[in-house]
């Protein structure tokens, strides 16, 4: 049943493809050396679960679901605030953007936003919050404070991941229907270039130390590392079938494949395959802890949130969640 509703959404948000891809935000470390990461643990999981129409909230020490949030909407993208008080969810067939607070794992405050949002992050800098609209084929700045659209700017058609730079002045979108990442400057709001990608990215990941960002190319079955200095596209990447995000940890690129029910993982460095990790149905939402240690995967057949040791490349435990978890975005805290 889980599947057949997945389907149903997918194929009314894409209008005739099968499913989609995203990417989220990860840390990143220094090719050609070991990356052991740069903060500490995350303590908790935020994971959005569509066909639930919750917020999972998952205590990552005791490996537990300790709350489930009612959202509505068919709520898929989530971002954190900086100082990681609140949490932000886009839902598409609601057309809003909620805000969650941290602390009393309740809603806050909802806003009507566009006309399909789904891919959202947030400036580190500025708090400002960034949602990509399916439907509109534009970005919207959202204010953090009362939920507000400030600020809105064209992309190509269907945008669906976004990223932000650390030092808060570039945003990327990965334009799924345009083949294409959107390049935009967080001060004026305007795109300044594109880069060609594989077949339909729908999401992106900024690799910092590297100078790379990552795209998912669910249509193609690769991702694509782009040099962000240059704005170049350097390579196309092979991984399993309809990928739809990409972490990185200790050198090494984890990409959850939809079809598959795997994770590719790829060196960094050499982009050659390393190992691919069987793990639960239809894996969507991915994420390395700031450690560097740990990889969490939202699988949405499985209505679970599985953790992957990163040292010995090993899944090490799976977690319940609500129905059709997504974890579209950056769902750490």
């Amino acid at each position: 049943m889980a599947r057949a509703h997945r389907i149903f959404w997918a194929a009314r948000l894409q209008v005739g493809q099968f499913f989609f891809a995203v990417v989220s935000l990860v840390a990143s470390g220094v090719p050609g050396s070991v990356w052991a990461g740069e903060g500490s643990a995350a303590s908790a999981a935020y994971v959005t679960n569509q066909i639930g129409n919750s917020l999972s909230i998952v205590d990552l020490a005791t490996e537990k679901q300790v709350a489930e949030i009612a959202i509505g909407g068919k709520p898929a993208g989530i971002a954190m605030s900086p100082d990681g008080r609140s949490a932000y969810v886009a839902a598409p067939d609601g057309r809003e953007v909620i805000a969650i607070d941290t602390a009393s794992r309740s809603v806050i405050k909802r806003a009507a936003v566009g006309k399909g949002p789904l891919g959202i992050a947030v400036n580190p800098t500025t708090g400002a919050i960034y949602v990509a609209d399916w439907y509109e084929h534009r970005l919207y700045v959202v204010d953090p404070a009362t939920l507000a659209v400030t600020a809105t700017v064209p992309t190509g058609q269907s945008p669906s991941g976004v990223a932000v730079t650390a030092d808060g002045t570039t945003i990327l979108t990965a334009d799924r229907d345009s083949n294409q990442v959107s390049v935009i400057d967080a001060a004026t709001f305007k795109v300044q270039s594109t880069i060609a990608t594989g077949e339909r990215p729908f999401g992106i990941t900024i690799d910092e130390a590297a100078g790379r960002a990552y795209t998912a190319n669910v249509a193609a079955n690769t991702i694509t590392v782009i040099d962000l200095k240059s704005r170049t596209h350097l390579s196309d990447v092979p991984v399993g079938l309809r990928p739809y995000a990409v972490a990185r940890a200790a050198n090494l690129l984890f990409v959850t494949n939809q079809h598959d029910e795997s994770v590719s993982v790829i060196d960094a460095v050499t982009l050659q395959p390393v190992k691919t990790l069987r793990v639960g149905g239809f894996p969507e939402g991915i994420e390395a802890d700031p450690t560097g240690s740990t990889i969490w995967v939202a699988c949405w057949d499985a209505n679970t949130l599985e953790k992957i040791d990163v040292a010995t490349l090993s899944v090490t435990a799976r977690i319940p969640v609500g129905e059709g978890p997504r974890a579209f975005g950056k769902f750490l805290r």
